[in-house]
């Protein structure tokens, strides 16, 4: 829920922006969507949410000082208080906050990154690129906040910022989620770029076809300009094929002179020897859609690959952990079954000792993934910790179980261990020389979320105690 203020402009304005209008001249100050966060001058919009109705809290907005309400039915309401109707409340906030504050978006070049994994990498890389190319540059996105992708009137307004500071360019993640419920509505993209598809959200979306449907929605003409797309992956060929802006197509398969490192990848692009600072052959997709977007972006090739030097790590993705010993611990956020599978098979090619897995699923999300989740790492792994992660408020216990549905057969040793530090600890004493100990699934997030708590926990900084009672230093 969120709130912005703003200098005071005709709420007819802001209404046509919609495709609507009012009969009224009045003067409006902010916009909200939480009616505990109205100030006297401020627009309401009631949103239907899957457990609350703000038609419900309509009232209460106007008592704290609202003058106009974004409704999708009539409500009784004081005469004096303006009701805007439209006929679907959520679609319209975007576009109404983005006119309330002047369009920040069109004073900036915005780059939007969709896909099931590798979003935050990407749109990091495109950050670091465009830095080092002298733009100055907001990201958006898991590692700013707490939503993928912000709501709607929170994202204008970290658009106004971003303008207002002197940014020029702002890259931002963009979920299917946020693609559904509006919250990108009202921003035009220069570039959307597509990194891949795989089972994820299915609780939310229903299938895989809706869920494509969904990151599709960015690649529409009225919402960006130029697209590009990994056709490797096979819904990105045929969103390549399909859609009718200006797209470039990327594939890592067509590169040459590919070497993958845990803690950097090179390659071949466009006639330079590039060296990236990011380790795993998901980096090599990820800064190759980064160095094509700042390509579409207008910027010289020569000078694109001279900046793929300044690419970094990002916290979480394939994050190394000393141990100052002769094994090797990586932390990373990968939490489906294709994204395990990506990280898994890239460490695999780097060990010549046991590959051992920390992981686990989180809880009231895709059900059916925990199983495909299970045996990727089965297939994968020689040893693996199942634990829990993020079990909100189901039983962690219950959770295991249908990950270990996916765990039968011989050659991978399978443990429990309900709690995440104990697992940790355990994988890291127990490996040997040579072994890589990949603790995956919650990356750079603080937090293990139980039964509406938000409890303090970093896999990073769990592992580094581990590492050090391990050593003897602690």
């Amino acid at each position: 829920m969120s709130r912005r203020s703003f200098a005071p402009r005709s709420l007819a304005g802001i209404a046509q922006a919609a495709g609507t209008t009012v009969d009224t001249d009045v003067i409006v100050s902010g916009v909200s969507d939480d009616s505990r966060t109205i100030a006297r001058g401020d627009v309401f919009f009631c949103i239907r949410g899957a457990n609350f109705d703000g038609h419900d809290a309509a009232v209460d907005a106007v008592a704290r000082g609202a003058l106009a309400v974004v409704v999708d039915h009539r409500l009784e309401l004081p005469d004096e208080v303006v009701q805007v109707l439209v006929p679907d409340v959520r679609a319209v906030v975007g576009t109404m906050a983005s006119s309330a504050l002047g369009d920040p978006c069109s004073r900036l070049s915005v780059v939007g990154v969709t896909g099931t994994n590798g979003k935050t990498s990407t749109v990091s890389f495109v950050g670091s690129v465009l830095g080092a190319l002298g733009h100055r540059t907001v990201t958006i996105g898991t590692l700013t906040g707490a939503r993928t992708t912000p709501e709607a009137i929170d994202l204008q307004g970290q658009l106004l910022d971003a303008a207002e500071s002197g940014a020029t360019h702002v890259v931002m993640e963009v979920s299917s989620h946020a693609l559904v419920m509006g919250r990108v509505n009202g921003i035009v993209f220069d570039v959307a770029a597509f990194s891949n598809l795989s089972r994820d959200h299915l609780d939310f979306h229903g299938s895989m076809e809706e869920y494509f449907a969904a990151k599709s929605m960015l690649f529409d003409p009225a919402r960006s300009r130029a697209a590009v797309i990994n056709v490797d992956d096979e819904r990105g060929n045929s969103l390549a094929a399909s859609v009718s802006i200006p797209v470039v197509r990327c594939s890592v398969s067509s590169l040459t002179d590919v070497r993958i490192g845990v803690e950097e990848v090179s390659y071949r692009w466009r006639g330079h020897r590039l060296v990236v600072n990011a380790g795993g052959s998901f980096a090599v997709l990820n800064s190759l859609l980064a160095l094509e977007v700042a390509v579409a972006l207008g910027c010289p090739v020569d000078d694109v690959a001279r900046a793929a030097g300044s690419i970094r790590p990002v916290e979480g993705r394939l994050e190394v952990v000393p141990t100052g010993a002769d094994y090797s611990v990586v932390v990373d956020y990968a939490h489906t079954p294709e994204a395990l599978r990506a990280v898994l098979s890239s460490v695999r090619t780097l060990t010549t000792g046991r590959l051992v897995v920390v992981f686990g699923c989180g809880g009231g999300r895709d059900q059916g993934k925990r199983a495909e989740m299970g045996r990727a790492v089965h297939e994968l792994a020689d040893i693996a910790f199942v634990t829990s992660d993020n079990p909100r408020f189901e039983d962690p216990e219950s959770i295991i179980n249908e990950i270990l549905t996916g765990m039968t057969g011989t050659g991978c040793e399978v443990v429990s261990i309900v709690d995440r530090a104990i697992a940790i600890e355990s994988a890291i004493s127990g490996a040997g020389s040579a072994d890589i100990v990949v603790i995956a699934g919650k990356g750079h997030e603080p937090y293990q979320e139980i039964a509406g708590e938000f409890l303090a926990f970093s896999d990073v900084e769990v592992a580094r105690n581990a590492v050090a009672r391990r050593s003897g230093s602690r």
